[in-house]
């Protein structure tokens, strides 16, 4: 993938925030270099985590679960020879997924695991978009987890007017 700079624009269109390695962080999503030609767009509402490996020069993402499902991950080369614009990147991710969070809630399935009700509210405002993140050990295709997951929902939609 061709790397991006700043007075370019993104895959989607909007001006660039931060590039490093293939990866473009514009003001709506995160852009994902893939097998394909065309990057994988992950706006930053569906974005649960984004973890850097120094050692291994990896970004790995892993979205919201829009559902009781496992959450879609993707794990990128972060090949750049350019440490500032690396650290940038890396700014802007932690700003962008931070600046997203309305809700955040954890609820007990067994023990202290269970699951979180998450709600984020995209850059230009809009409509919450609502998912799940699940602790180790809960399985998210167990009905049980998914009734206590439908009942978080909607106590979480109820105390956020949604």
């Amino acid at each position: 993938m061709v790397g991006l700079s700043r007075s370019r624009r993104s895959p989607s269109g909007g001006r660039v925030l931060a590039a490093a390695g293939g990866v473009v962080a514009d003001r709506d999503a995160l852009h994902l270099p893939g097998e394909h030609a065309t990057p994988a767009r992950v706006p930053w509402e569906r974005v649960d985590a984004a973890e850097w490996d120094a050692d291994a020069g990896t970004l790995t993402v892993t979205e919201v679960a829009p559902d009781v499902a496992a959450a879609p991950r993707h794990v990128v080369v972060v090949d750049e020879a350019d440490p500032r614009a690396r650290d940038r990147l890396l700014q802007v991710v932690r700003e962008r997924v931070t600046a997203s969070v309305v809700l955040q809630r954890h609820v007990r399935v067994v023990g202290r695991a269970g699951l979180h009700v998450v709600a984020r509210r995209p850059p230009g405002g809009g409509a919450l978009a609502w998912g799940f993140r699940f602790d180790v050990g809960i399985d998210p295709n167990d009905p049980a987890v998914r009734r206590v997951a439908a009942d978080a929902l909607a106590r979480a939609r109820d105390d956020v007017g949604a």
